[in-house]
């Protein structure tokens, strides 16, 4: 498949099934509130180097929990019940954002390299006008973690996550999960695999599948404005 080349004065994505093996659709555009809020909604993600143009993603499987399904282990349920973390919605998303930037893995800075301060200018916006969310994890009244994503109708797109203290992170996204289900969400977009975002409950699904899931979900009314005072 080829890789389509956007420009900035329309927003248009091509058929997101035409993505290449490695999941690429697109480069090029902006990340303007409104193109954001297009590619979600047509199941689509931008994910790029701060020095190549923007990429932007439909892979082929993805990677989706669906909220009931979320695993927790018994040391997880220990913590939880425990209330080690206060869980705030809403109330830090720049500082989440920020956070997630500077995260360090495998001893160097990578993981978080592709949120540039574009990409947190255009998401604080999505913020602002209601779509974007920010889960926390509080200790002393300190951020030690936390997560983002965009979301619509039933769908809550996860971006990103950070933990500057040991299962910080897990306890905001079991808690978003069991919140999220409560509220009749249908799923969490992971985008990608990983073995954390498995041992937690999120699974493979077909591209074709997780289209038509997206669709049924976007038919839902979109919870906008502050989580602050939903969950």
């Amino acid at each position: 498949m080829p890789i389509y080349l956007l420009d900035d004065t329309q927003h248009i994505f091509p058929n997101p099934n035409n993505a290449n093996e490695e999941g690429i659709l697109a480069v090029g555009g902006d990340l303007d509130p409104q193109r954001l809020l297009l590619a979600y909604e047509n199941g689509i993600f931008p994910w790029f180097n701060p020095e190549d143009p923007i990429i932007w993603w439909s892979p082929n499987p993805r990677m989706v929990l669906y909220p009931e399904r979320v695993k927790v282990s018994k040391s997880m349920k220990q913590i939880l019940n425990r209330n080690t973390f206060e869980i705030r919605y809403d109330t830090a998303f720049k500082e989440v954002m920020s956070n997630c930037q500077k995260v360090i893995r495998n001893n160097y800075e990578e993981a978080g390299s592709w949120i540039t301060k574009d990409l947190i200018e255009s998401y604080t916006k999505l913020h602002e006008m209601g779509y974007a969310h920010s889960v926390e994890a509080w200790q002393d009244n300190q951020l030690v973690g936390g997560l983002y994503g965009v979301s619509l109708g039933n769908c809550f797109f996860g971006e990103s996550m950070f933990s500057k203290a040991s299962n910080a992170s897990k306890a905001c996204f079991i808690t978003l999960a069991r919140e999220l289900e409560k509220k009749n969400f249908s799923m969490i977009d992971c985008q990608v695999y990983t073995e954390h975002l498995e041992s937690l409950g999120a699974e493979k699904v077909e591209r074709t599948v997780f289209l038509e899931q997206l669709g049924e979900g976007l038919l839902k009314p979109t919870l906008k404005g502050s989580w602050t005072d939903l969950f």
